[in-house]
């Protein structure tokens, strides 16, 4: 059905700029046909192709129901953005005990871990356990450290933000492995070059293998095929582009079995998304999906000059928009099975 109206669509186009050609031109419009339609057959082959090797053909546009769920059977968790000092998590876990409103996941100092001390970070990892809250915590060695520029330029930019040389992977890890010693057992990951180092790492030892890794939206993966190299290189989740339709997204789910953590909420800078009205449906075709909150004008509101009462005050606001589309969800999807809280396969803080 899809490849009949691309055919149609395609047709349009190029007889667009001569409103008679469907009547005096069948001749050119037949030729326009067989062209796309062999076109079309090389889709077909592709998609066949694809679904060889475990991928989708196609965009899931009749959106599927996922069968796929949490290890406690549950379908979607709330995370929350921007937990950047232990006065912004004891904000955000009053307001969630005062709304009775679980909050699962914590991406945590997204400034940089290396810009709290020993003291500030153990007081987080021993507010978050005793929450039953689990944390990924963001390390703070990243390009925009070095002194480099071409990250700080707009095309630069478009090359991504890996890591440059080996010296800065040590750098990194040095940082995951300081988070780890002081209990912490999730991190952000923004470079798959790294994901594969410490799954590698993982494996040798040198890495507890309970430690989990989330993928960031700053990685750009946005198709079933990115999802599935992700999983394979050991991601405990991943935050695909927040600019994808939901037939796209589910493509993805059908790809891989990792939970998805989906922007529903995102900043201004990166489009003002709010997707709120969707929730109930993504649950129903991404479980198991994170709720990722994270609305605000910029990034630059995780600095550590960022007013520490405004960050409290945001954090409180997100929890109750976490509350406003869990009830959207039992309204309107009433099967969707939000996970308790303190869920065993966490990764709650241990210090």
């Amino acid at each position: 059905m899809v490849d009949k109206i691309l055919l149609y669509a395609l047709i349009r186009a190029e007889t667009s700029n001569n409103c008679n050609l469907f009547v005096s031109d069948t001749a050119k419009c037949s030729q326009l046909e067989g062209y796309i339609m062999v076109s079309l057959k090389s889709y077909q082959k592709v998609r066949k192709a694809l679904q060889k090797i475990g991928l989708p053909g196609q965009d899931a546009y009749d959106l599927p129901t996922s069968d796929k769920r949490f290890p406690d059977g549950a379908g979607y968790r709330i995370e929350i953005s921007g937990v950047e000092r232990p006065e912004v998590l004891e904000a955000l876990i009053d307001e969630s005990e005062k709304r009775d409103m679980p909050v699962h996941r914590l991406i945590s100092v997204v400034m940089g871990a290396t810009l709290l001390d020993d003291k500030e970070l153990t007081r987080f990892a021993q507010l978050a356990h005793d929450a039953k809250m689990e944390v990924i915590l963001t390390p703070g060695p990243r390009v925009s450290w070095g002194i480099g520029r071409q990250i700080a330029t707009p095309e630069g930019a478009l090359s991504g933000m890996r890591f440059r040389g080996t010296d800065k992977l040590v750098e990194v890890i040095t940082d995951i492995k300081r988070g780890i010693d002081l209990g912490f057992k999730g991190f952000l990951v923004i470079d798959e070059g790294l994901l594969w180092t410490l799954n590698k790492l993982k494996e040798i030892g040198e890495i507890p293998k309970d430690v989990t890794f989330k993928v960031s939206i700053f990685a750009g993966h946005a198709s079933p095929g990115g999802g599935k190299l992700l999983e394979e290189l050991g991601a405990g989740s991943f935050n695909p582009v927040a600019d994808m339709a939901l037939p796209q997204l589910a493509s993805i789910r059908q790809a891989i079995d990792i939970p998805i953590d989906i922007h529903i909420m995102l900043f201004q800078s990166f489009g003002g998304y709010n997707r709120i009205y969707e929730a109930p449906e993504m649950v129903r075709c991404l479980q198991p999906m994170y709720f990722k909150i994270e609305p605000g004008p910029s990034m630059a509101i995780y600095t550590p000059w960022a007013s520490t009462p405004m960050l409290c005050q945001l954090a409180r606001e997100k929890v109750k928009w976490g509350q406003t589309i869990h009830k959207l969800v039992q309204d309107h999807y009433p099967d969707g099975k939000m996970s308790k809280l303190g869920a065993k396969d966490l990764a709650i803080p241990k210090p």
